[in-house]
């Protein structure tokens, strides 16, 4: 597997490279926009972890130039962590944002996820129904009563989740595992709340007033199938 790091750090460029490659990953580096433009264009990456602020650009330029061509995971490894960083960056097709400083074992653990879920192969001429949406598990596309939802590769799982698990009721700590594939503890307190309203924007009739994805009070969230 190809990693793609984008970090001007030199020092942690340096610590999470002999990790990475120590894992069995074959990896290259990028420190600058200009830099991670031509790696990208060699092809061939599994994923690429990119930083938010770099010298000569940002990371979320290279992701949004990513996702004009591709669906290759996206990891954002920053010390951003403000909610609206966030949000652009998941909204803009990021797979996970990891905010510094962080833990090398769970960062570790959250690259094996990513990677481990893009290499398991689609489930085929499977299709959910449910509330007027529509999700298909072979092509990735979602419609909202009959209108397209674009949707990021996090949320259609999230979403999923939701509609293979109707009126059952998921805590945050559930969700977090489920999304992540590690402990949930790890993960940055906002980033659920982030997904649950960037995905009843898309999939909502009402986002402020959702009927399908609800918060059920001290206890999570649930797919709503009854009235």
């Amino acid at each position: 597997m190809k990693i793609l790091l984008i970090e001007d750090d030199l020092i942690l460029v340096n610590g999470l490279s002999f990790a990475l490659r120590k894992q069995g990953y074959e990896l290259e580096t990028a420190r600058t926009k200009a830099e991670a433009d031509a790696q990208w264009a060699k092809g061939g990456y599994d994923l690429a972890i990119l930083d938010v602020s770099l010298p000569d650009g940002s990371g979320f330029d290279i992701c949004r130039d990513i996702r004009r061509t591709s669906h290759t995971p996206i990891i954002f490894l920053t010390a951003a962590d403000e909610e609206t960083d966030v949000i652009m960056g998941l909204d803009m097709g990021g797979d996970d944002y990891i905010t510094k400083p962080f833990k090398l074992a769970i960062f570790l653990s959250r690259v094996h996820a990513i990677l481990r879920r893009s290499r398991q192969p689609e489930r085929t001429g499977a299709q959910l129904h449910s509330n007027g949406v529509e999700a298909d598990l072979l092509t990735g596309k979602v419609y909202r009563n009959g209108e397209r939802a674009e949707l990021t590769a996090s949320e259609f799982r999230l979403l999923c989740l939701f509609m293979e698990n109707p009126d059952r009721i998921f805590s945050p700590e559930q969700l977090l595992g489920k999304l992540w594939d590690c402990s949930e503890k790890y993960v940055d307190n906002n980033t659920l709340t982030v997904y649950i309203r960037r995905l009843r924007t898309k999939i909502e009739d009402d986002p402020g007033r959702p009927r399908r994805i609800v918060t059920v009070r001290g206890m999570g969230y649930k797919w709503n199938t009854s009235d």
